[in-house]
């Protein structure tokens, strides 16, 4: 068995013919329980999610996205690393910043009882709630990068183009003691910042 930090052999089946065919067993019947899944590391397989959503094999992108789509559903993240997972094995693979995009966001309802759901990259539909929050982050430029909680510690990023839509739909909320401005979902309100700091100056 290969070691943390090594490639898994390329020539045993254990790589990328292998996860897609236990993948494909495994997902017969909808979203595999990787959550229920701690099989043997098998090394890091030369897989790669840029910051785009593109996934890479062997520095190659990979062009099928039925195929891109069946790897994300074996995803799993612990300890802060990404792996892919199957009952039998689980093998390494890098990933940029988040393993998903929210490329699309419909919005149901208004005031209090509006509810925000979002596509990603792999047409999976997730409910903005408090079980699937959003959060922002600071980058780099001192702007904010929206992400969707996906499941089970995954998480998407949110594009520029949404993440301005959000702020249109955003609001003035008392949070602590602090007006906080943010977005209201499912319930649940998701402060971007402090209200001042998102207020147009004067």
């Amino acid at each position: 068995m290969a070691n943390q930090g090594q490639t898994a052999p390329a020539g045993i089946k254990s790589g990328i013919e292998s996860l897609t065919d236990s993948a494909r067993k495994a997902g017969a019947k909808g979203l595999p329980p990787v959550h229920l899944w701690n099989p043997p590391f098998c090394g890091d397989l030369d897989m790669r999610i840029a910051r785009d959503g593109t996934w890479f094999y062997n520095g190659t992108p990979i062009g099928r996205p039925a195929l891109v789509r069946l790897f994300s559903t074996i995803l799993k993240r612990e300890d802060g690393k990404h792996f892919l997972v199957t009952p039998v094995e689980k093998v390494g693979i890098q990933v940029d910043d988040a393993p998903f995009l929210a490329v699309e966001m419909v919005r149901d309802g208004e005031g209090d009882a509006s509810t925000l759901r979002f596509r990603t990259n792999v047409d999976d539909w997730v409910t903005c709630d408090a079980q699937h929050r959003l959060r922002f982050e600071r980058d780099k430029d001192d702007g904010l990068t929206p992400y969707l909680h996906v499941r089970a510690d995954l998480w998407a990023k949110v594009t520029r183009a949404i993440y301005y839509d959000l702020v249109d739909l955003g609001e003035e909320h008392m949070a602590d003691g602090v007006m906080k401005f943010g977005i209201r979902s499912g319930g649940a309100f998701f402060a971007m910042a402090d209200a001042d700091q998102m207020r147009p100056a004067s």
